[in-house]
């Protein structure tokens, strides 16, 4: 079996990379401290990856506390929420508001607009479109949505305004949706699980309020989570990276060359007489180890630049294959600029009341008092295909007030590709109004990405994975989501032969989600 023990001892697993995935992992071998002895590097001074808090001005927000990055997620992430509340960390469920859109093309899923009232014979037809894409699933995987779409004689105006939003905001591919594959847009409407505007609304497209839920402190669940598993034997090295994988060998599993930054021993004290530290640059410490086993639980670029010379052709390729793009998130209050692009409020000008003989009264009437969109997207003028996304997090995110004037809430604005960067309104929010910036690399989301990425992905974690002590792991394996990379790092662990957590055995459909991944990345079946 792949866990047992090597020569009587634990077998010594070296996990790059703390975000979800590499936790998660971690997590999973933790079960079985007889058969695995686990370490962590991770090259930032914390854990979490893209899932981290910043601190912000409570007498200003509020709150001490904004979650960067990763915010929330969908109510099928049983995963991520079984790791929670096994932190004692709690999320909170959250109806989603969405506004697309400004003046005439504007739309929203709480009242219905002109925009839909002017598509909606287009609305009608797409209804009926997504069940024949769901009949011939199988072909409609391999085809883009750009050109399905276009197949069914779909206006731009519909396309752009109306469907790339829609599955921008719940898939997080940006710029990238219009290549996505089909099914991914199919599923999104007519899957009771997964389908985000599941049932679709043949007068309106989307009429639902989505249930999510609003992540807790992020800095807080992954330190909590560190210490967790500090307490249970894995070596978590922060501020530490692997600089490359000097050799892979069947009997003498893999060496590689880490770099670990030391704190410097310089500080001088405060008024107050505590000591801060110097500006003196961290010191580095060059280190050669072994391991049995290593899984990268980092971006699919990354770990193909750390194989360097010793990845094997087929590591080369498929890893090669992934597409990114460098995106910032910037965290701000500039409410001027907000109201410049976005429609924030109810807005009685472009309201109707009527769609098709059916009556909306009492959806318009209900907005005047409910409407506070917390996901925005915006498209750019110079290419209606380029979106802008933002985030009023004072709507979704629990910690925050709700009952505050727009001019105390906290928006978050994801400017995406720096390829495009002249497309971008970037520099008219106000510098004084910035709270942070984040950039990103990200995943571009393609229909290459299924073709070319994903459904190869087995050669590198089962096919000959005994030889070579190698498996990968993370979001980019198949979706950017939390929960995918949670279930990536369970799946590269149960692959090295940990157990499928017991709890989430008597979940069925978290069963379900783990073996499908389970056999489009590894080819294994789950028994479990």
């Amino acid at each position: 079996m792949a866990g047992d023990c090597e020569n009587g001892r634990p077998k010594r697993v070296l996990v790059v990379g703390a975000g979800a995935a590499g936790m998660a992992c971690a997590d999973t071998l933790a079960q079985h401290p007889d058969r695995f002895h686990v370490t962590v590097v991770e090259a930032q001074s914390n854990c979490g990856g893209q899932m981290f808090s910043i601190p912000i001005d409570q007498k200003e927000f509020g709150a001490s506390w904004l979650n960067q990055g990763v915010q929330g997620g969908s109510h099928i992430y049983h995963h991520t929420f079984y790791l929670f509340e096994k932190l004692n960390h709690h999320p909170r469920p959250v109806d989603l508001q969405v506004s697309f859109g400004k003046g005439n093309t504007f739309w929203t899923n709480v009242y219905p607009t002109q925009l839909v009232a002017r598509h909606s014979k287009e609305i009608e037809r797409f209804s009926w479109v997504i069940k024949v894409m769901r009949w011939f699933e199988l072909v409609f995987a391999m085809i883009p949505i750009k050109v399905s779409l276009k197949m069914f004689f779909f206006s731009d105006e519909f396309i752009n305004s109306m469907i790339y939003p829609s599955l921008a905001l719940f898939l997080g591919t940006g710029n990238a949706t219009p290549n996505l594959p089909t099914v991914m847009m199919e599923r999104l409407y007519t899957s009771p699980t997964y389908g985000m505007w599941y049932p679709i609304d043949r007068k309106m497209l989307t009429s639902n309020l989505p249930p999510m839920v609003g992540f807790p402190e992020a800095t807080a669940v992954y330190t909590d989570w560190q210490h967790s598993l500090e307490k249970k034997g894995v070596s978590i090295r922060l501020n530490t990276q692997v600089k490359e994988v000097i050799s892979r060998s069947k009997t003498d599993g893999v060496r590689v060359s880490i770099i670990r930054k030391l704190e410097s021993n310089s500080s001088f004290p405060s008024e107050e007489g505590a000591k801060q530290p110097s500006n003196d640059p961290l010191k580095e410490e060059l280190l050669e180890e072994t391991y049995d086993e290593i899984v990268f639980c980092v971006l699919a670029d990354t770990a193909k630049k750390l194989l360097g010379n010793q990845a094997r052709w087929i590591e080369k390729k498929v890893l090669g294959e992934t597409k990114w793009s460098d995106d910032v998130t910037v965290t701000h209050n500039d409410l001027d600029y907000m109201k410049r692009w976005y429609e924030l409020e109810y807005n009685k000008e472009v309201a109707v009341s009527d769609l098709g003989g059916r009556d909306e009264s009492g959806r318009v009437e209900k907005a005047k008092e409910l409407f506070q969109p917390m996901y925005l997207i915006k498209q750019t003028p110079a290419d209606q295909r380029k979106l802008e996304m933002s985030f009023d997090c004072s709507a979704f995110q629990y910690q925050l007030p709700k009952d505050v004037p727009l001019e105390k809430h906290v928006f978050q604005t994801i400017f995406m590709n720096k390829k495009h960067e002249e497309t971008w309104s970037k520099h008219e929010i106000q510098p004084d109004k910035i709270v942070a910036e984040s950039w990103w690399h990200q995943l571009c989301h393609s229909y290459t990405h299924y073709l070319f990425v994903v459904p190869f992905l087995f050669l590198l974690n089962r096919v000959r994975s005994h030889r070579y002590h190698t498996r990968f792991a993370g979001s980019w394996t198949l979706v950017n989501a939390h929960e995918v990379a949670v279930i990536s790092g369970i799946a590269a662990a149960y692959s090295l032969g940990a157990d499928y957590p017991k709890e989430l055995k008597e979940d069925q459909f978290a069963r379900l989600c783990f073996r499908l991944y389970l056999l489009l990345v590894h080819w294994r079946w789950f028994s479990g």
